[in-house]
């Protein structure tokens, strides 16, 4: 069985589905994204449930948030906090989230004009491309990349311009040379993403630096996908843009309280921007979701008075990265750096010849181990050996994946 395979089956199960319900000629539709079909989380996640295999593929934790946070969010709703919030978000929240950006990153957001609260990163992201992109413009996309970056761009008329990140001895990393050679008068955004998925890879100081200069006497704009900030290890700082005046100024900066507090199912982050930048953004995020949650936004607005949750995640994290680290070294994959994210990446080579499409499927169906294959992160094929693990799980579920794949 093929990831294609799998992909195509959930495909015909849709069809079929919409056959039984309605006798009616559907009228044609041409596509937008004509080459996007089923996403291999959705494909890996079935293919895990059908084998009753460990999910270490799609990235969501197996463990409860504080409940703590439940109660401030239940608070909110009894206290009547259900009807309509202001369009970019509660005061509140946005007054918090502008206070920890200036504790933490040193950079101060006014929360009025700056700061905007969006149904999940993902609606982050889009919109701010929607903003900013026009048909023609190109936008630099730095591979393996979060899936959405490249249909998201394709939407607003953009043409993708993708450079592949290089792997070498010491993990992968940003060829800073390329990204400044792909730069010309019709490219109108970088997108980067640190800490980095897949490839749990972190950008440094000398990275902040040559995006720096890159950009410096243009109108580029720099979208930067921090979702995973909070998860930067062995003592490391988080080199989020917000640290950098010259670059925030021309920067959307994405982050997600899903993945910081472990509830990624209540779709929740925050774009930070400059005031001319956010207006924009706020253009297309009036009539794309208006607005969020309001209990949940008051929830998480009077939880972050402890800023302790987000403080300690490096070394909840560091333990688990340290975990399943140790119980890999007895197996026969090769460990490739996992600075940041809760993403380790392997290279199974000195296992099997396997495409990393067809090494994902016969882990999850006959060892009952789900990975996510690292050639996914590609528009166009490119087979490194590699596959994701994520290890934001309970520490016997990923005793249960050591077992298993020290098996192998």
């Amino acid at each position: 069985m093929r990831i294609s395979d799998i992909s195509q089956d959930c495909q015909q199960m849709k069809r079929d589905s919409i056959a039984s319900t309605s006798k009616t000629e559907t009228a044609p539709l041409n596509s937008k994204l004509p080459r996007v079909g089923t996403t291999i989380f959705t494909v890996m996640s079935t293919l895990a449930s059908e084998k009753s295999a460990v999910n270490l593929g799609q990235g969501f934790p197996d463990f409860d948030c504080d409940p703590a946070l439940v109660d401030a969010v239940s608070h909110a709703m009894k206290s009547g906090f259900n009807q309509y919030p202001p369009m970019p978000g509660v005061p509140a929240l946005r007054q918090a989230i502008a206070t920890k950006i200036g504790v933490v990153y040193g950079h101060q957001y006014d929360p009025a004009t700056d700061i905007t609260v969006t149904a999940g990163a993902t609606q982050g992201l889009l919109t701010a491309i929607m903003c900013a992109v026009h048909p023609g413009d190109e936008v630099i996309v730095i591979e393996p990349a979060y899936d959405s970056y490249v249909p998201a761009i394709e939407l607003a008329g953009g043409k993708p311009v993708l450079v592949q990140m290089v792997l070498g001895a010491n993990g992968y990393s940003i060829p800073w040379d390329r990204i400044a050679a792909a730069v010309n008068s019709r490219t109108r955004m970088i997108m980067i993403n640190s800490p980095h998925n897949p490839t749990g890879s972190v950008l440094g100081l000398a990275d902040i630096e040559a995006l720096k200069t890159i950009v410096r006497g243009t109108d580029i704009l720099i979208l930067s996908d921090e979702v995973y900030e909070h998860m930067v290890f062995d003592g490391a700082r988080h080199e989020s843009v917000c640290r950098h005046p010259e670059l925030a100024a021309r920067a959307f900066v994405v982050s997600s309280f899903g993945k910081t507090y472990h509830v990624t199912g209540w779709k929740i982050g925050y774009v930070a921007a400059p005031p001319a930048l956010s207006a924009e953004f706020r253009k297309v995020h009036q009539y794309s979701v208006f607005t969020v949650n309001t209990p949940v936004q008051h929830g998480i607005a009077q939880y972050m008075q402890n800023p302790a949750p987000y403080l300690d995640l490096p070394a909840f994290y560091q333990r688990k990265r340290d975990l399943f680290r140790d119980g890999l070294k007895n197996t026969r994959f090769k460990l490739l750096p996992a600075d940041g994210t809760y993403f380790l990446c392997v290279d199974y080579s000195a296992i099997s010849s396997l495409s990393e499409a067809d090494f994902a499927i016969w882990l999850t169906s006959e060892i009952g181990v789900a990975a996510i294959p690292v050639s996914a992160f590609y528009q166009s094929p490119r087979e490194s050996g590699i596959v994701r693990f994520c290890f934001a799980k309970q520490d016997q579920t990923l005793q249960l994946a050591l077992d298993r794949l020290a098996k192998i």
